[in-house]
């Protein structure tokens, strides 16, 4: 299969030129001026080509949940959507397609999953996400969210401590379990990509970060994990190992250059150092990080240490929705609060730069996807420059990222084959998706979580808050 799209608009160090682009066998083949037209042609008249985004961190399956957990931290948050989780494959399937269409028609062309599983079909869940991933089109990079402690043990102990009931799978179990899937699953000719994803200190022993370490470096796979999302996580961290948790993920041998670590909200100057040092990615979450109080994430240091930032959605109950041009705008403007010289601030090109070569580098993909490069996938979006959103006209990418650009996205290609053209999704009906995601919900807006209202005394006592006692 190959295609031309002429006359569209590219962004160069100087500013934008207008180009042809030319694909073959999957991959970008030319970027020049006057290309003699090979294969289907694409008028990219008044359209603005970038390298996909990568929606670099989220969890599909909590679409179910979006718009009903009220204001509550990570910690009550996360018991509130474990008391109401339980899910079939089908609808695991059906939010995996809807996380897919969001990232798609907002400039994303790869997903990395954290996927939620369901006890006892843990791999008639991956299966769900992976058809669902496939069908569409969309780049897949699936990591199964594996912990071995319970929900409890994510709270810091402090004075009082607090019950835990034995996790629901062993170790060992966990491990053998992630092992099938990546022998099932993994498969990057067909655009799926099984990672290495233990959830976090807060809930994972030594022993499962140790066995993801070393699976990963058996077959070659990526390692993803929320790190330091919280205050309370940080407190937990010290309780634990009496050091920081990012030092002691060094020291067991987590970081690395294909380790992409999502939030990291709670570094210090030290921690920092040490992902740069270990050329781990962070995955900003800003969104989420708002929605559940957990904090202003210090991307401007991270970049001035060199560190590698991506974006990501976090999952839809936290966000709580998968727009990734959102995302980027709020990830980038927030920070004009923390540092006074303006001269640190994000500007719309690196911001850019970060979705789309920043999340492909934490995938250990640079090399395949994250810019229009001759020779790399034709992972690429098209964006139409008449969107009343994106007018009048001034600075192509400011008004994508600093606008709030609505129908913006024209058409998208992933691996070379165009997912999406006049702003639809084509090889999926979108309609029908509609339906089942409304016939198979209810409206509701109140519900009592048990778990929430078991653990939130000894929440409020350990982190201080007044009317503990």
């Amino acid at each position: 299969m190959s295609f031309t799209i002429q006359n569209v608009l590219i962004p160069v160090e100087s500013g934008y030129e207008t180009a042809d682009v030319q694909v073959a066998d999957n991959c970008i083949s030319a970027i020049a001026h006057n290309l003699t037209p090979m294969g289907t042609i694409i008028d990219g008249k008044n359209k603005l080509l970038l390298p996909g985004f990568v929606n670099a961190h989220t969890h599909s399956s909590e679409m179910w949940q979006r718009g009903i957990i009220p204001p509550l931290p990570l910690e009550l948050w996360l018991a509130e959507l474990y008391d109401f989780t339980p899910l079939e494959p089908e609808q695991v399937y059906l939010s995996a397609l809807g996380t897919a269409v969001e990232t798609l028609l907002s400039g994303g062309t790869s997903v990395v999953d954290h996927l939620v599983l369901i006890p006892g079909q843990e791999l008639e869940t991956i299966a769900a996400a992976v058809r669902a991933y496939q069908e569409i089109g969309i780049r897949a990079f699936i990591g199964p969210l594996i912990q071995d402690e319970p929900l409890t043990a994510g709270m810091p102990v402090g004075d009082g401590g607090i019950e835990h009931a034995a996790y629901i799978r062993s170790t060992k179990a966990t491990l053998e379990l992630i092992e099938a899937a990546i022998k099932q699953f993994h498969n990057p000719e067909k655009g799926v990509n099984m990672l290495l994803a233990p959830t976090g200190t807060q809930l994972c022993s030594d022993a499962l970060f140790e066995g993801c370490i070393d699976l990963g470096d058996r077959y070659n796979l990526c390692l993803h994990a929320h790190l330091l999302e919280t205050s309370a996580q940080k407190q937990l961290a010290q309780e634990k190992y009496g050091c920081s948790a990012v030092k002691h993920l060094q020291q067991i041998g987590f970081l690395t250059p294909r380790t992409s670590l999502a939030h990291c909200v709670w570094l210090d100057d030290s921690d920092i150092a040490i992902v740069a040092e270990t050329r781990s990615t962070v995955v900003h979450n800003p969104l989420s990080n708002l929605r559940l109080g957990s904090g202003i994430a210090p991307i401007l240091k991270y970049r001035q240490a060199g560190v590698n930032v991506s974006f990501g959605c976090d999952g839809a109950a936290s966000n709580d929705s998968q727009d990734l041009l959102e995302a980027i705008k709020m990830g980038s403007i927030l920070h004009n609060i923390t540092d006074l010289d303006y001269r640190h601030w994000i500007t719309p090109r690196q911001s850019v730069e970060m979705a789309s070569l920043g999340g492909a580098k934490g995938l250990n993909a640079a090399d395949e996807m994250g810019s229009l490069t001759v020779g790399k996938k034709a992972d690429f979006v098209l964006y139409d420059l008449t969107s009343l959103s994106l007018l009048p006209r001034t600075d192509p990418i400011g008004l994508l990222i600093l606008g709030r650009p609505t129908n913006a996205v024209h058409s998208v290609w992933v691996n070379g084959k165009q997912i999406v053209a006049e702003g639809k999704v084509k090889t999926i009906d979108v309609d029908d998706l509609r339906r089942e995601l409304f016939d198979r919900s209810e409206w509701t807006s109140k519900r009592q979580s048990q778990t929430v209202s078991e653990i939130e005394a000894h929440y409020r006592q350990v982190m201080k808050l007044q009317g503990y006692s």
